[in-house]
């Protein structure tokens, strides 16, 4: 009986990741498109950042920010 590598029937798995609602709608996030549902929920929120809806807020000098603090 050599190892071939096979996972018996019935033997339990730890997913990669915990499912955690997805980002856009709120369903259980899948492995496939972690974080997200589906294919879909993932390019509604890849096209938001495309088109400027999201974005990450910066200073606009860095110096005035590093002074500030």
């Amino acid at each position: 009986m050599a190892d071939d590598g096979k996972i018996g029937v019935g033997a339990k798995i730890e997913p990669l990741r915990k499912t955690r609602p997805c980002a856009e709608c709120g369903r259980p996030s899948v492995r496939e498109h972690y974080p997200f549902c589906s294919d879909r929920c993932r390019s509604l929120d890849l096209s938001r950042w495309l088109n400027g809806t999201y974005g990450i807020p910066v200073a606009e000098d860095e110096t005035k920010a590093s002074d500030e603090e």
